[in-house]
């Protein structure tokens, strides 16, 4: 069963689903391969992104690969269903298929949203599946979603059971009260924004593994400049300032502010794993470089004082 612990570095494939801009079939194929060939063994995927698109993607672009030689995970809680044209809602996804994403926490949902992705995906078992964003439906999630999955853990059905938000409080409520095996956590802990930080402590003593998203913020850590997004939004004009202090500071030291901003992560003892979201072969390699990269120790301190600087 699967265990996190050779899954230091993941591929998230929200962007295979077409996130933000279209991504060909052909780029998305070749970024697993470029992930696979960088080392990557973990590879994140859920029914919402590109609703079913980038399950369907990574389901063929693996299917040339050893099932046992690497970690899958999805998710549960949105089930997507027929719509029509009229009735679909904007998104930041484009070239979406006829379906729209349904919440559904209840045992019947979860167990037809993980037949629904196995489909897609083409494979026989998920190794990680989460419960997906629950927060309008924190009760149901507790009462049906979880315990259906434990379930299944526990009858070898699936591997771990964890949680993935871009929230603390109610992640940090579902470690104390549910037999979590992992979470992932989404914004929360990066350069930026460290309000993550009780949330991994509570993880650390319970044996909860923790695999980290969003490390760029949705982009402002990555390019910190004019029209960048902080959590899928136009980025606060604040925000930016402070982004782009810590991009002087890392150029002093040799660096590039996404190599610090990946790098901050895995540093903490909590951390195991770390998703790096792309969307072609040559940004996954270059993110795998940054990962690789050797910082100079004294660059941490300088970053923590321009956080801390005024203006």
């Amino acid at each position: 069963m699967a265990s996190l612990t050779r899954d230091r570095i993941g591929l998230g494939c929200a962007p295979l689903g077409n996130l933000f801009s279209a991504v060909s079939d052909a780029d998305a194929e070749a970024t697993v391969h470029a992930a696979w060939a960088g080392g990557v063994r973990l590879f994140d995927t859920a029914p919402l992104y590109g609703h079913g698109v980038s399950e369907a993607r990574l389901g063929r672009a693996l299917a040339g690969y050893e099932r046992d030689s690497y970690t899958l995970a999805s998710k549960v809680g949105r089930l997507l269903r027929p719509t029509v044209a009229a009735d679909r809602r904007a998104s930041a996804v484009h070239n979406t298929p006829a379906v729209e994403p349904v919440f559904d926490f209840s045992r019947d949902g979860v167990l037809s949203s993980i037949e629904e992705s196995l489909t897609r995906l083409g494979t026989c078992r998920l190794d990680v599946v989460h419960v997906h964003d629950p927060d309008a439906h924190e009760a149901q999630a507790l009462a049906t979603a979880f315990p259906t999955l434990t379930e299944l853990r526990d009858q070898g059905v699936i591997g771990m059971v964890g949680c993935g938000m871009n929230q603390t409080a109610m992640l940090e409520r579902f470690v104390e009260r549910v037999d979590l095996d992992c979470i992932l956590l989404a914004g929360r802990y990066t350069l930026l924004d460290r309000s993550g930080e009780a949330l991994l402590a509570t993880c650390a003593t319970r044996d909860v593994k923790v695999i980290i998203g969003g490390v760029f913020n949705s982009g402002l850590l990555a390019r910190p400049g004019v029209g960048a997004t902080f959590d899928y939004v136009a980025a606060p004009a604040a925000l930016v300032r402070q982004a782009r202090r810590l991009q002087r500071v890392c150029a002093q030291f040799g660096c590039e502010l996404p190599a610090a901003a990946m790098q901050f992560v895995l540093r903490h003892p909590a951390v195991t794993s770390l998703l790096i979201g792309a969307r072609s072969a040559a940004e996954i390699t270059d993110d795998l470089g940054y990962t690789a990269t050797t910082l100079d120790e004294q660059l941490w301190p300088a970053l923590e004082a321009a956080l801390t600087a005024n203006g």
